[in-house]
């Protein structure tokens, strides 16, 4: 009973010995694979650095925007490592194909792209922006509200600094699949002022009075192609109003330097000219009391305050 005993426990012990024998002997026997598979991840590591690095330096030559480089970059390495990490698998395990490790590799990429679906649309989004030319690191945008100078553009995000200073990292997919106004997609910016006058004074001469105030100013462009353009367009409530166009610089900051240094030269020539700005009045309007009535119901005048 005790031989049995001893038999029974000493028999997971050598079962345990035995799986143990046979792991390091396959270990010994697949060390020259192991060691072919980590030369083979050394040499990718090496060849993907310097394959980079001469990328790096041949686009620069090119002209195409950081970005797009970083982009085409990265892809290569990426394209590199998957390569090496496939013959490194070869190596490892003879009886992998390319065609098996291809199969598991995309049912792998749709697993992942599942999981991962978000970071991968901003991917893709990213990667059809960055090849885009309407829209350059620098430019002033306007997206869902958020308003500011494009700093960098990434694969996955862009950063944007507001005017007031703020950054903002807005994932790609926003702005590919909402409306994208780039303010500085031209050089210049037409900008438009409203400017009113009495209804007194005479609307030719105040026209020609505007005209040459806003062609006086520094920011404004004059020539053929970019006119001033000045017309009477409605009756208001005390005022007929001019609506005055010009063209300026595109940049935020250009078009309120514009703004302040039209509107102010208007206000100037209109004075000079004695020509009146209006602005509303408010007109109050008194009844007489009422008179009080005595017991028997005549009228009596209602004493004023201070009188006896």
């Amino acid at each position: 009973m005790e031989d049995a005993i001893e038999a029974i426990d000493i028999e997971p012990v050598n079962i345990l010995e035995d799986q143990l024998r046979g792991m390091a002997a396959a270990s010994i026997s697949m060390l020259p694979q192991i060691i072919v598979a980590i030369l083979v991840i050394v040499a990718t590591g090496i060849l993907a650095a310097s394959a980079r690095w001469l990328l790096k330096k041949g686009l620069k030559r090119t002209g195409l925007r950081s970005s797009l480089q970083e982009l085409f970059v990265m892809l290569l390495g990426i394209g590199i490592w998957v390569l090496g990490i496939m013959v490194a698998a070869v190596v490892m395990f003879p009886s992998l194909t390319p065609a098996s490790m291809l199969a598991g590799l995309g049912i792998g990429t749709v697993a992942i792209g599942f999981a991962f679906k978000d970071i991968f649309e901003n991917f893709l989004a990213g990667i059809i922006i960055l090849f885009r030319k309407e829209m350059r690191t620098g430019d002033f945008i306007e997206c869902e509200g958020i308003e500011g100078r494009v700093q960098r553009i990434s694969v996955r995000e862009t950063h944007i600094r507001r005017t007031d200073g703020q950054l903002i990292i807005v994932p790609n997919a926003m702005l590919f699949t909402n409306p994208l106004r780039i303010v500085t997609d031209m050089e210049l910016r037409r900008t438009t002022i409203i400017a009113g006058i009495a209804y007194g004074e005479d609307v030719d001469e105040a026209r020609e009075v505007i005209r040459h105030a806003v062609e006086s100013c520094d920011t404004v462009i004059r020539n053929a192609a970019r006119p001033i353009q000045i017309f009477a367009q409605e009756f208001a409530d005390s005022s007929i109003n001019f609506e005055v166009t010009w063209w300026t610089g595109s940049k935020p900051v250009d078009e309120r330097k514009s703004r302040d240094e039209v509107v102010a030269a208007v206000k100037r020539a209109l004075d000079n000219a004695g020509i009146e700005i209006p602005f509303p009045y408010r007109t109050l309007t008194f009844k007489e009391p009422l008179p009080l009535l005595r017991g028997d119901g005549s009228a009596e005048k209602e004493a004023s305050p201070g009188s006896e």
